[in-house]
């Protein structure tokens, strides 16, 4: 038996990066899979790609729009499926300095990666308490821990993920819902890839002399891979889990030793 068979999970932004690795990983471990995302092409695409067997379905969501992640629940259930498992993962990021910092991007990192992961919390906790062990994992960040230049809003935003995260948890104790955020350092995405042409853009460096850059901050001196972030989330869904709750994981190769 699957240790996480008859579990339904949810994923946001689960069609690429590290919400994809998370949802194939769920369902290794036997659970059912909805993806959620903006790009319908690429959810479906996404869910053709998940393990042979994979029972999975993907919804059209923008977590930043509390009726289209409420839309997006509402069609889950018409399935059948009740969640017991939800990953906010779908987040964005952007870099400015604080004085070329706008507010379309403030209100921008702070909608999706914040009241995103709010709004679709709210959603699910319904089905979540009545589960027999609901699961939250919400991917936050090293930003949710420390401090990085140039991404003051980013840094905002994921700091109250992780207070939401701690409140939430302790909020919801006395249930069989578990609360917790893993906290990537740099890992090989497309919004560290992004973040690369940044570099090369407004330095003139070299691709692999930025990619060394970012990599030097972990002290592997690495890039983290989407794999391992899933691993961290999947290991939080397992049922002798239960006792892990109101926890910021780094998972940065000892760039964050305490959270």
């Amino acid at each position: 038996m699957k240790p996480l068979a008859h579990a339904h999970a949810v994923v946001t932004g689960g069609s690429r990066g590290i919400g994809f690795a998370i949802a194939a990983r769920l369902a290794a471990l036997g659970a059912s899979v909805s993806l959620f995302g903006r790009d319908r092409s690429r959810l479906y695409d996404a869910v053709q790609r998940l393990p042979a067997g994979a029972e999975a379905d993907a919804h059209e969501c923008d977590v930043a729009d509390a009726r289209s992640v409420q839309a997006a629940f509402d069609a889950v259930a018409r399935t059948g499926r009740k969640v017991a498992i939800l990953v906010n993962n779908a987040g964005v990021a952007r870099s400015a300095k604080l004085a070329a910092t706008g507010d379309a991007l403030w209100n921008e990192m702070l909608a999706v990666n914040l009241t995103g992961t709010f709004n679709c919390t709210r959603a699910a906790l319904p089905a979540l308490t009545e589960a027999k062990a609901g699961r939250v994992v919400n991917v936050a960040s090293t930003a949710g821990l420390i401090g990085y230049p140039y991404v003051a809003a980013y840094c905002a935003a994921k700091h109250g993920v992780v207070g939401f995260t701690r409140a939430l948890a302790l909020e919801l104790a006395a249930t069989r819902v578990t609360v917790n955020a893993v906290c990537p350092g740099y890992t090989d995405t497309d919004i560290v890839r992004e973040s690369v042409a940044n570099i090369v853009a407004k330095t003139g460096r070299t691709e692999a002399d930025a990619r060394s850059a970012l990599a030097a901050r972990n002290p592997q001196k690495r890039l983290v891979t989407p794999d391992e972030v899933a691993g961290a989330v999947a290991w939080l869904c397992l049922p002798e889990s239960q006792s892990i709750t109101g926890q910021a994981i780094a998972v940065a190769g000892g760039e964050v030793t305490a959270g």
